[in-house]
């Protein structure tokens, strides 16, 4: 599974002809993609509400990760593993790292972050 972040998302709905719609079109198509509800929250919050029953219904196809208590647990550790390496990264981004990690699922992201996530081995990043 690809927890594809927000980053990327975006620029496949705002440019179909980017880079990476095609990927994202064979990673939909082989049911590869899963959604973080942190990344639905956003794409849902940013869409004009002239597309939002379409992107709703489109996002419903796909596995939905929820946190649980673990997951916030295991935000708690990240950050103090973070910090001791002098690192910092939002909320969201740990949220992502850490469902994806949870789940055993790579993260797809055009956001830094994720390749310094990596480097602490808290997350796979996958590389198109």
């Amino acid at each position: 599974m690809i927890l594809v972040d927000t980053s990327v998302w975006v620029s496949v709905l705002r440019s179909p002809g980017s880079p990476e719609a095609p990927i994202m079109a064979g990673l939909l198509d082989a049911d590869e993609v899963g959604l973080a509800v942190p990344v639905r929250v956003e794409l849902l919050s940013g869409v004009s509400p002239r597309d939002l029953a379409a992107l709703k219904r489109a996002l419903s196809a796909l596995p939905l990760l929820y946190p649980t208590d673990d997951t916030w647990r295991l935000l708690d550790a990240w950050t103090e593993k973070a910090a001791k390496a002098g690192q910092h990264f939002g909320v969201g981004d740990l949220l992502i790292g850490a469902l994806a990690a949870e789940a055993g699922a790579l993260v797809w992201s055009l956001d830094g972050d994720f390749a310094r996530m990596e480097k602490l081995k808290l997350v796979e990043c996958y590389e198109p």
